[in-house]
């Protein structure tokens, strides 16, 4: 891999250095988070990561647009003058001048909002923190960055501080860095320290009843009742690894689980996958030489906006189990 191309050592310096801003944001407790408007977590770590990136995105390529997760509507104070998103925004200030000198709660705000450009023929996807309730838990989390050009994934690059262990959170440890690009493969190091990069490869296993499954830690981000019966149609002797964000793409890539599923959940039958958590992942994938479809067996459309529109769920696997997987799916009618 060419690591002195530009847009590679953009994505490894954004990812490595919001990483490193969220775990020392986790590691002092600061942890109180707004609710969004579809009732999930938001956290001053996810602010200060996404304006992070989109400072250093701005110098680094300032035509390019970027669409993130987050926007600056919840931390801007309401005429009412509300205290709480006052001090919200003061301490995300706080955290990102560690990293930004002279970073004013106006700055951070138009930072942040840059991330609500629409897709272009080209730009980049964040998110900031991906698996917001796996990074209060203490459990894993990611920060998500990938460049797509002409509805095509390019360059992904996680960075997940507690994932040393595949199958341990490990808040303590060096974290792992995954970076690829369309072409030159996946490769994996530590996050921290100045270890070398490491080739990544999706397991060989063939016989799908030996295989691991990763799926969402949430129960509410999965169909549990429509998993056991996938588990059962395959003959899995492994029971499914719960785990948070696309960090379980980081462990299919490393070749220590070899499926993952998104099913949909009961609840959200219509909903569909946005693009910032799935596209960083979904390259580091198949560089790995993994395979990555939606549960109907068809591409994911990274040109259909924000969102995966024509896409429903998403299968992910080494790539020998991926047939299997899908005539399972079709079993059970998932």
């Amino acid at each position: 891999m060419n690591y002195n191309q530009p847009e590679i050592d953009f994505a490894l310096n954004a990812v490595r250095q919001a990483a490193w801003l969220v775990r020392h944001i986790q590691s002092e407790m600061v942890v109180p988070s707004l609710t969004k408007d579809d009732r999930s977590p938001v956290t001053i770590a996810d602010y200060a990561s996404q304006a992070l990136v989109a400072r250093l995105l701005a110098e680094a390529f300032p035509n390019d647009p970027l669409v993130a997760e987050e926007d600056a509507s919840g931390l801007r104070p309401s005429d009412h003058g509300e205290d709480r998103q006052a001090d919200f925004l003061e301490r995300v200030t706080h955290y990102v001048s560690d990293l930004a000198p002279g970073a004013t709660p106006q700055a951070v705000c138009a930072w942040i909002d840059r991330g609500a450009a629409a897709p272009a023929q080209r730009f980049w996807t964040l998110d900031p923190i991906d698996g917001t309730k796996g990074f209060l838990r203490g459990d894993q989390y990611a920060v998500a960055l990938a460049l797509v050009v002409d509805g095509q994934v390019q360059l992904g690059a996680l960075g997940c501080p507690n994932l040393s262990d595949a199958f341990r959170p490990d808040p303590h440890g060096p974290g792992s860095l995954l970076i690829a690009a369309r072409g030159q493969g996946a490769w994996v190091t530590w996050l921290e320290g100045n270890g070398d990069f490491e080739p990544l490869h999706v397991s060989k296993r063939t016989d799908a009843s030996l295989a691991r499954l990763l799926r969402s830690f949430e129960s509410g981000h999965t169909d549990v009742d429509r998993i056991a019966d996938f588990s059962t149609a395959l003959g899995l002797q492994v029971k499914p690894v719960n785990m948070d964000s696309q960090a379980k793409y980081a462990v299919l890539a490393s070749g220590k689980a070899d499926l993952l599923l998104r099913l949909l959940s009961p609840a959200r039958p219509d909903y569909r996958e946005v693009i910032w958590d799935q596209a960083p992942g979904a390259l580091i994938l198949e560089e790995a030489g993994g395979k990555i479809t939606d549960l109907d067996g068809k591409p994911l459309d990274f040109a259909a906006g924000r969102t995966l529109a024509n896409n429903r769920g998403v299968l992910a696997s080494n790539g020998w189990l991926h047939s299997a997987a899908l005539n399972g799916l079709h079993a059970v009618h998932a």
